[in-house]
């Protein structure tokens, strides 16, 4: 009876895993799994049930379960708009000064500053694109 309680209990948890997607779930309904298929070859009492389902539990928590999440986790995320600009090179428009410039980046004209305020770059020059700052790209032309 104490592994068709088990069986229960481990579909049961697997399948909560489809609202949380955390392998939390997954990894209690899998160890509960393990503990119906010990308990029903050896008919053991729940003591034991209870140190099988703890003991398989950890093995998953601790072998398992970080290898599912690396594989199966949430990707990093793709920079995009403004997070995308820093390390894209532009091209100057207007002389970039510590108080005035342009410069276009992937086609779009950006107010610009020098990383370094003493340094000024003339029209024409192409320089990287360090950080955004506000609606300002603050650029730098390199070494």
């Amino acid at each position: 009876m104490a592994a068709i309680v088990w069986l229960v209990a481990g579909i049961l948890l697997a399948a909560a895993e489809i609202f949380t997607g955390e392998l939390t779930l997954l990894t209690l309904g899998l160890a509960a799994l393990g503990t119906a298929g010990v308990s029903a070859a050896f008919d053991t009492s729940l003591v034991v049930d209870a140190l099988v389902f703890a003991a398989i539990t950890l093995v998953l928590f601790a072998g398992v379960r970080p290898v599912l999440r690396r594989k199966f986790g949430t990707p990093p995320p793709i920079a995009t708009n403004v997070d995308a600009l820093p390390g894209k090179t532009a091209l100057v428009l207007q002389p970039v000064a510590e108080h005035a410039g342009q410069v276009k980046i992937d086609g779009e004209v950006w107010t610009a500053r020098p990383l370094n305020p003493d340094e000024t770059y003339e029209e024409g020059t192409s320089v990287y694109v360090m950080k955004i700052d506000g609606a300002t790209a603050v650029v730098w032309k390199g070494p």
